[in-house]
């Protein structure tokens, strides 16, 4: 005769369903179901899949922005005209040639390597993120992140660390862009210097991975050639070059007037005067160091807290009091 388990005793459920119906009745709570569906599965019952009575429904996919939502927002940047017109090219010339393929005609090769040449502050990282969302809409890149670099993350310090350290920056770059800030570096240390060692290293990941990884080297007008010309096979395999003018200083002044606008606050008149005389004597008398827009937003950031001084023994503060940077907050950065 089988034995009936103790009256005060839930029946051990044999199966995956008798579990699920146990935990709507309240029989159980979650974790003692978690329990009873592990013994079941050990107990050798045939695992079934237990579908709710109402099932929740699934969550959306994340929205994925959308080549043309990614182009207005490369339009919205301030300034940066030629660089506008040529990514517009790009694009243009991708899916041109995605569509001769399709027709079976003679196709240019996509080699988008690219050599970004302007002065500090002047968009280039964020043009090349815009850049490899762009390829990964157009299905030139699998992923289209960015990993940024510049010489110590991919320069070691003895023979044999430059070139696992640089494949190690390589494969975190796979299926999107490696961007290596102020490049020349790479080959000021003369012959003996590990940072030839790196650029052998790029130049043979871009013969490996040419259909999963696009490099662009950045850095100064002045110092790029110089790089450029001391491996001839690097000219040859960066057929794209941008330049970045720097921002005019009334560009410079919408850039701050957008800043100030995310962070809720804004220029007195007579703020943004001195904000506009402080970025002219820069660019006037240290243009070498001139920051453009990294520059704005170490002045914009430190008005912030000045006006945080000013203000922060005041009472009563109006909103408008709490936004509005005066001429006395704006001060140069050292």
């Amino acid at each position: 005769m089988k034995q009936q388990p103790p009256l005060n005793e839930p029946h051990q459920p044999n199966s995956y369903d008798e579990v699920a119906e146990l935990l709507e009745q309240g029989k159980v709570s979650v974790a003692e179901a978690f329990r009873l569906l592990r013994e079941v599965e050990i107990g050798g019952g045939v695992p079934r899949v237990v579908v709710p009575r109402n099932p929740l429904p699934s969550p959306p996919p994340p929205k994925q922005a959308n080549l043309d939502e990614i182009m207005r927002e490369l339009e919205s940047l301030i300034g940066l005209t030629k660089v506008k017109k040529l990514v517009q090219e790009l694009q243009a010339f991708i899916r041109i040639q995605k569509r001769r393929e399709e027709q079976h005609l003679a196709t240019e090769p996509l080699v988008l390597h690219m050599i970004f040449l302007g002065n500090p502050g002047t968009g280039k990282t964020t043009v090349a993120r815009l850049l490899g969302r762009i390829f990964k809409e157009l299905g030139v890149l699998p992923k289209g992140h960015l990993i940024e670099v510049e010489r110590a993350d991919l320069v070691g310090e003895y023979i044999g660390h430059t070139a696992q350290k640089t494949r190690e920056q390589i494969r975190r770059a796979l299926g999107g862009i490696l961007f290596i800030d102020e490049a020349y570096s790479l080959a000021r240390g003369g012959e003996k210097d590990f940072g030839k060692e790196a650029i052998d290293a790029m130049v043979k990941a871009m013969e490996d991975y040419s259909k999963e990884l696009i490099i662009i080297l950045a850095g100064y007008r002045q110092e790029m050639p110089q790089f450029i010309a001391t491996n001839p096979g690097l000219r040859s395999r960066f057929p794209i070059i941008i330049e970045f003018d720097d921002y005019s200083i009334d560009e410079l002044l919408d850039i701050a007037t957008l800043m100030l606008h995310k962070r809720q606050y804004k220029l007195s008149p007579e703020a943004k005067d001195k904000l506009a005389r402080i970025l002219f004597e820069r660019y006037q008398f240290q243009p070498q160091n001139f920051g453009n827009a990294r520059l704005v937003r170490n002045l914009i950031e430190r008005s912030i807290r000045k006006q945080a001084v000013r203000l922060v023994n005041e009472k009563n503060l109006s909103r408008e009091q709490l936004m509005l940077i005066l001429p006395a907050d704006i001060r140069d950065v050292e």
